[in-house]
């Protein structure tokens, strides 16, 4: 027996109100009973119309992330070529650049795939409403009354989404910078338009919202620095200190291992301060995001090496050389 599958072709029980289905329209076909057509409509053509919707749903998000991830992709490798960047350093600031490029694509494709899935669960809500049956006219109209009171009502929920969008896209940090947010400092994880997620040094995650950041310190945005204060006693010779400490900045400099860690010939500054038992001299070198910490460690362990074979040594306690007779 054929299934009747136009409105037109409809019995009039299934052709009026909210039961217009292949279901009941074929349980009536079947039974002509209006009773179990109707709950045909209802308990089966009613939600497997918003299954349908669901998966349509999840196709539609599946293929917008494909196409956002493919942007992404796009984003990442830029319009301009490196060779492009001018300047002495031409190679290692293009690195740089591009560096910094990754991560804002990646920020980015997140906070778009953050509207999709918002977008697209707010329209499924509305759609499975009307296949319900009831009028969705109403819900659309108050939209911006609901807006209004939404408003009011969820200004600090207002506030984190305007400061997340105007944080990502005036770059100040994305996604694989170590930032300083002021109570807490990490690793940034993930960016969403409410929260921001990042890791601290010893693996604990923090979710700060948005609109609660006053400030962001960010220590990986195109390049970092290391910056080194070494202090020796008042006895030590100071041209031969600073003379030793440039030779070791410039060996590590050299170091092939380091030498894309490095952007910059390392620089010693000089007398820092004084204090009551020694002198700190200051070296800086330039690195590349996020390696000051690597290229530090391993500049303190060449200087304690080096100032051992140099008979160079380390500020003593003055109580030690001011010991009372005995």
């Amino acid at each position: 027996m054929a299934v009747p599958m136009s409105l037109l072709e409809m019995p009039d029980t299934c052709r009026n109100g909210t039961d217009q289905s292949w279901s009941c329209a074929a349980v009536y076909d079947w039974t002509h009973n209006e009773s179990l057509a109707h709950a045909a409509a209802w308990f089966i053509g009613k939600p497997l119309a918003i299954i349908w919707l669901v998966v349509l749903a999840l196709g539609s998000r599946w293929l917008l992330y494909k196409l956002i991830d493919r942007l992404v992709r796009r984003a990442q490798t830029g319009v301009l070529p490196n060779a492009l960047v001018r300047g002495p350093f031409a190679e290692p600031e293009g690195e740089v650049v591009t560096h910094r490029r990754v991560q804002r694509a990646q920020t980015i494709g997140t906070l778009l795939k953050s509207i999709v899935s918002g977008v697209i669960f707010a329209v499924v809500v509305i759609m499975a409403i009307a296949e319900l049956g009831y009028d969705i006219a109403p819900l659309i109209a108050s939209a911006g009354i609901l807006g209004v009171a939404l408003g009011f009502g969820a200004q600090s929920l207002v506030k984190d989404f305007l400061s997340g969008i105007f944080m990502i896209f005036e770059d100040q940090y994305g996604v694989g910078d170590s930032v300083n947010l002021g109570d807490v400092s990490g690793t940034v994880e993930a960016v969403s338009l409410r929260v921001t997620r990042l890791r601290d040094v010893d693996g604990t995650v923090w979710y700060v919202r948005n609109g609660e950041i006053l400030r962001v310190g960010n220590q990986s945005q195109n390049w970092s620095r290391s910056v080194l204060d070494i202090a020796v006693g008042y006895k030590e010779d100071i041209t031969k200190v600073r003379r030793i400490l440039k030779e070791v900045a410039h060996d590590l400099w050299e170091d092939p291992e380091y030498r894309d860690k490095i952007i910059e010939e390392p620089e010693v500054w000089g007398v820092q301060s004084l204090g009551p038992d020694s002198v700190v001299v200051r070296v800086t070198l330039k690195t590349m995001p996020q390696q000051q910490w690597t290229v530090s460690r391993e500049m303190r362990e060449r200087v304690k090496l080096r100032f051992d074979e140099e008979g160079i040594q380390m500020p003593q306690p003055y109580w030690r050389d001011h010991q009372p007779p005995r």
